[in-house]
């Protein structure tokens, strides 16, 4: 009788994250039918950076396109973070309340950091080199999203998953952040030199101190 009784509910429990998941295919089939050109530039960013060179100017930085796959990104790693901490013993991967939370505080985190991107850069006059700069790392950073969407689906779907696998995704993911950071580094090196105490600021306020914050709350709670 009990037994019969707690096969619905863990049945119920995967709906949500396949709810999640078909939404997720279907904001890549909107952006891949509504801008289909600009999805194919953007599907080769691994080999190609041609999709950065067409897509520069700053108006594509809020435009749908992005906005479609920016909420893909937080998808994919809101629930590849829960993923991660039900791996480790910290939270339950069904637990839907949970990644409403990582999905918001990821929002939350990354649009305020936007913001004080802008008003930082607005106080140096460095408005233009900011947004260029935003939507390079945008471009990388929700291409990694898209990748990291079938990883997803296999690891909620998986059972028994090592902590090895997990710190080996992570590695990896960090790697590749780091990889691409320094493509946009290099990319706008020149820019860079000419506002170098406002990228140092930057950096120390914007892409360092927020992490720091994360990393230390998260091991402290």
């Amino acid at each position: 009788m009990n037994e019969s009784f707690l096969i619905p509910r863990a049945i119920q429990t995967t709906d949500w994250a396949i709810f999640v998941f078909i939404v997720s295919f279907v904001l890549i089939a909107l952006a891949r039918s509504l801008f289909e050109t600009r999805f194919a530039e953007f599907s080769r960013l691994a080999i190609s950076d041609k999709y950065i060179k067409v897509y520069r100017d700053n108006s594509n930085l809020m435009s749908w396109f992005n906005i479609m796959l920016f909420v893909l990104h937080l998808i994919s790693l809101a629930f590849f973070i829960q993923l991660a901490l039900s791996g480790f013993g910290f939270a339950h991967k069904g637990d839907w309340l949970l990644f409403i939370r990582i999905f918001g505080l990821l929002g939350v985190f990354i649009l305020s950091k936007y913001l004080i991107e802008k008003i930082i850069a607005a106080s140096f006059n460095a408005e233009e080199f900011v947004e260029q700069f935003n939507l390079q790392k945008v471009s990388y950073r929700t291409y990694i999203g898209l990748l990291l969407l079938p990883i997803d689906i296999i690891l909620y779907f998986s059972s028994g998953m090592s902590k090895t696998i997990y710190f080996a995704l992570i590695a990896i993911i960090l790697l590749i952040n780091a990889l691409t950071y320094a493509v946009s580094l290099r990319n706008y090196q020149n820019a860079l030199l000419g506002k170098l105490f406002y990228f140092i600021l930057y950096l120390c306020a914007l892409e360092i101190a927020p992490y720091y914050f994360m990393y230390y709350w998260f091991t402290k709670s």
